[in-house]
């Protein structure tokens, strides 16, 4: 199924060149293919390539050379280390580790404008397809989830966006910010129209997994809902998920993560990658191209094969970022089964027959100890030619682990720590953990420290700590409070927009 999303004809993407939320050299980009936009989304077909074309910018934004969306939103946290050869090897990267970028990081530019990307190619379905059967009504329903989902992101990010939703004409290539508030009211509002539209997951085909459901659009609105702190409405969010018995949670955690659960039960929305090109290093796509089907990012945060050695572990050396902290292997409990699906320590990968060669005395820049497991760089999740440039393991974006545990949350601000105990306690059980049965501050900080555990190296932690109001408490003087709540406005968006107004507090 993962290699018909990827592999269906873009060929149309004459209609689909990418933007950013304002910057004319993007919409002044040469077209694709010889359709005009004019003589395009008239069929079925052309609804269906439309649509694939917005899924297709998940992976993009993703997997770009060093500048993932996963990367900008793991590394600030007290999860990983950044790693790499030395501080020169990736400056960017080591910038969103210390929390010390600017408005000019290549990194936080890239996550800014693949948004809006996804949301242009959005838009020109909403726009463009004319909702004249069940089959185009559901396409259109799909836009609106996905371009909710990029928006949930940039708000979320960077807070004030402009918001587009319509294509621009060249008189109106400057835009200003719209408000926080203004911005979660269109995320309510396409989500809402989404699920009235929008099939049950079971109601897919097998190869149509990939697409979102009624679920997914549930999930998404009890998440905005969360960061919205509108508790009930969010709760019954959440509930409308669970009640449907649509998702569940993986019996075995330890290969969760792994290319043979995929679209498995406990997915609600996740990144399709492949492997199966076989690029080698002559025909991998470099420079964030936007056909690169692998995920890049997983070799590029493998250990260190300067260093590693694998034994029967399994995992092979890749390029040495984003270790994980002692922290976070520490914050495990002693019986949980996830610790070892997770992270590993220098005994866990010796207990394997592997070992870690590098200088215990002066160790290998940003390296503490500890291997990251989850989306680790296993021989097995890749291809040839060349393994290191064809890993194809899926990013979950939301899993139904996530769904449970901030409907706990939503629970427990209301006061209903029944409610809040039931949902969390589902996920300790899956992990062999006994029952939370603390109340009031307790039960929150069994939250906090379940949403930790459970979705370590997601890209939750830094913007959990961040709406909790932990991020100084647990990051240290390096977060300041008053700017780093929000990512800078990117510094060509504010050269290149005469309308985006003041930058953001700090910055």
């Amino acid at each position: 199924m993962k290699n018909r999303f990827i592999h269906i004809s873009l060929v149309v993407m004459v209609v689909l060149l990418a933007m950013t939320s304002c910057k004319k050299e993007f919409l002044e980009t040469v077209p694709y293919g010889k359709l005009s936009v004019d003589n395009f989304y008239k069929t079925d077909a052309d609804a269906q390539n439309a649509i694939i074309a917005a899924y297709d910018i998940l992976q993009w934004v993703n997997a770009r050379d060093w500048q993932s969306v996963w990367l900008a939103k793991t590394l600030p946290s007290d999860e990983t280390t950044c790693g790499g050869s030395s501080a020169g090897d990736q400056p960017n990267l080591v910038e969103m580790d210390r929390l010390n970028y600017s408005a000019g990081n290549p990194v936080i530019k890239d996550v800014y404008t693949g948004q809006y990307f996804g949301i242009y190619r959005c838009n020109m379905v909403i726009n463009k397809v004319e909702p004249t059967n069940d089959f185009r009504k559901k396409i259109i329903a799909e836009a609106k989830c996905l371009r909710a989902y990029y928006y949930s992101e940039l708000v979320m990010m960077f807070g004030k966006v402009p918001l587009n939703l319509t294509e621009l004409a060249p008189s109106e290539y400057s835009q200003p910010r719209a408000d926080v508030a203004t911005i979660y009211a269109q995320i309510e509002k396409d989500l809402t129209e989404a699920i009235a539209e929008l099939p049950l997951r079971s109601e897919y085909a097998e190869a149509d997994k990939f697409r979102v459901s009624r679920g997914t659009a549930q999930a998404l609105l009890g998440k905005v809902l969360l960061y919205e702190k509108k508790w009930k409405e969010s709760s019954d969010a959440f509930q409308s998920v669970i009640a449907t018995n649509e998702f569940g949670l993986s019996t075995d955690f330890s290969t969760l993560f792994k290319k043979s659960q995929e679209f498995g039960n406990e997915s609600l929305l996740e990144v399709s990658f492949t492997g199966v090109k076989g690029y080698d290093w002559g025909t991998f796509q470099w420079g964030g191209n936007r056909n690169m089907e692998n995920n890049i990012t997983w070799q590029l945060c493998g250990p260190r094969g300067d260093y590693f050695v694998p034994g029967n572990s399994g995992m092979v050396g890749g390029w040495g970022f984003v270790y994980p902290t002692a922290s976070m292997y520490n914050a495990f409990e002693a019986s949980d089964v996830r610790r070892n699906a997770t992270v590993w320590s220098i005994a866990d990968l010796q207990a394997l027959g592997g070992n870690w060669t590098g200088d215990p005395v002066n160790p290998p820049f940003d390296f503490v100890g500890y291997f990251r497991v989850k989306y680790g760089t296993f021989a097995d999740e890749t291809n040839g030619p060349v393994g290191e440039l064809n890993y194809g393991t899926n990013l979950r974006l939301i899993r139904y682990a996530d769904v449970l545990l901030m409907a706990s949350e939503a629970f427990y601000r209301q006061g209903n720590e029944a409610m809040a105990k039931i949902e969390l306690n589902k996920v300790r059980s899956r992990a062999g953990l006994s029952d939370v049965t603390a109340s009031g501050q307790g039960l929150f900080d069994a939250i906090v420290q379940e949403r930790k555990v459970e979705l370590a190296f997601e890209g939750v932690r830094f913007f959990d700590l961040v709406r909790w109001g932990l991020a100084s408490q647990v990051l240290g003087s390096k977060f300041v409070v008053g700017k780093h709540e929000l990512f800078p406005i990117p510094l060509d968006e504010m050269t290149n927009n005469s309308m985006i107004g003041e930058q953001n507090p700090g910055y």
